[in-house]
């Protein structure tokens, strides 16, 4: 069996937040993706909630541990989620708008063509901002 067979494509990316509400309030309210499901674990006293952006299946999972008190250390091995945007200034002006921090303000990108920023998340995960390919990239 080859590879191609297999059927991989990417799901989701799995954070772990210590306030449910204001990592629903970031990806659901400010960046506008929909909750697709969620489900709490009573015995393991988690809740999961799957988020993504309308008409894609691509998505972020949140899960929120109950009795978690103190921040989750970022780990190592976590680089950042990337975002596609028509227009990164545009979409840095209204983030920033809604209070979010912006880590790299719009700039082309090292060694490259494409336009593209960085912004914290509510926790100060990493999200990458990038402009589509232009067809002679």
């Amino acid at each position: 069996m080859s590879l191609t067979n297999l059927g991989f494509s990417f799901n989701h990316i799995m954070l772990r937040v210590l306030d449910q509400e204001r990592a629903l309030s970031f990806y659901r309210d400010i960046l506008g993706m929909e909750i697709t499901r969620q489900r709490e674990y009573e015995s393991g006293r988690f809740t999961n909630t799957f988020l993504a952006f309308p008409g894609e299946t691509t998505a972020i999972e949140l899960t929120y541990n109950w009795d978690q008190k103190e921040p989750y250390s970022k780990g190592d091995n976590f680089g950042h989620l990337a975002l596609m945007v028509d227009d990164v200034r545009e979409a840095c002006d209204y983030l920033e708008s809604k209070g979010v921090t912006i880590r790299t303000p719009p700039k082309v990108m090292n060694h490259g063509t494409r336009m593209l920023a960085f912004v914290y998340d509510f926790e100060e995960n990493l999200i990458e901002l990038v402009e589509p390919l232009k067809e002679n990239e």
